[in-house]
């Protein structure tokens, strides 16, 4: 079984309030050491968290090297105030305030930097974000300074503006990456940029009444033509489940993401996804 490259061990697949709020005194050991002997089981050495602001994927990754599990985290992940990321994340309103977060990264010892540069996905309907994201220049500017500190880059990005500015400045990897053009997909398959296409957020949704399923089928499909579409160009795809995010939970994320990756990938999935963990293996660490 392959590494999960997008995971967050804070979250519980169910609902977001109820499983930080159950850490938010201090991590949970009992839930944590739960789901790192969960992903052991299952043969997975490798984890990349998206980070918290309570401390938890710092406090899985001190925990992870007695199951085996190679864990990486940024900390927290980073949002500008006013845009998405606020319930997972720490916020800053100008620049100089971003530098100080960065700094705080470099003191927990993060091993890359999380940056959250666009909406998400509205589920209700086709093809729309919850909103646009940053503009160009403060993306770019944001990762240029993250860049000069040594650290690597993991994007949150949706859409062609948010994709491309992460492009322009050289972001390490696209997570989720929805509704790009197949000029942005060929972009990214040329670049150095690792695509994490999260799937099982879409997929895992279908069939379960919270959205309509006319809505998310073409969605799902949509979503893996596009990866098939950018591997055969040559693009770096990894497997990353999301695990946390509503009816992702932990204990079958990852084998849920390969098997909507195998269904796009075909036969090339194995070789393709191991491609990409080496890339994160070896770039996601400071």
């Amino acid at each position: 079984m392959w590494g999960d490259l997008h995971i967050h061990m804070i979250l519980d697949g169910v609902y977001f309030r109820d499983a930080i709020a159950a850490h938010k005194e201090r991590p949970a050991d009992e839930l944590i050491h739960a789901r790192l002997k969960s992903y052991a089981d299952r043969g997975i050495s490798f984890l990349r968290d998206g980070g918290d602001a309570w401390g938890v994927s710092l406090r899985a990754r001190e925990l992870a090297g007695a199951y085996g599990i190679d864990y990486r985290c940024p900390a927290f992940p980073i949002h500008k105030k006013g845009h998405y990321g606020g319930f997972i994340g720490r916020g800053f309103s100008d620049f100089d305030e971003y530098l100080c977060l960065l700094d705080e990264v470099e003191e927990l010892g993060g091993d890359f930097v999380k940056l959250m540069i666009s909406g998400l996905i509205d589920f209700s309907k086709p093809r729309t974000l919850t909103e646009e994201g940053l503009e160009t220049e403060e993306i770019c500017a944001m990762i240029n300074a993250a860049h000069r500190r040594g650290f690597a880059v993991m994007t949150h990005a949706n859409g062609d503006k948010a994709v491309n500015a992460a492009l322009d400045a050289g972001a390490e990897s696209i997570e989720h990456g929805a509704f790009l053009s197949e000029g942005t997909l060929s972009r990214l398959a040329g670049s150095e940029t690792l695509w994490v296409p999260t799937l099982s957020a879409i997929g895992n949704l279908i069939g379960s009444g919270r959205y309509s399923d006319e809505v998310l089928s073409p969605m799902l499909k949509q979503q893996q033509e596009k990866v098939a579409f950018a591997a055969e160009l040559g693009g770096k795809i990894g497997l990353g489940s999301d695990a946390g995010a509503y009816l992702v939970p932990h204990e079958h994320a990852a084998q849920d993401e390969y098997a909507y990756l195998k269904a796009a990938l075909g036969e090339e999935t194995e070789k393709i996804l191991q491609k990409a963990e080496a890339f994160a293996n070896a770039r996601f660490r400071r």
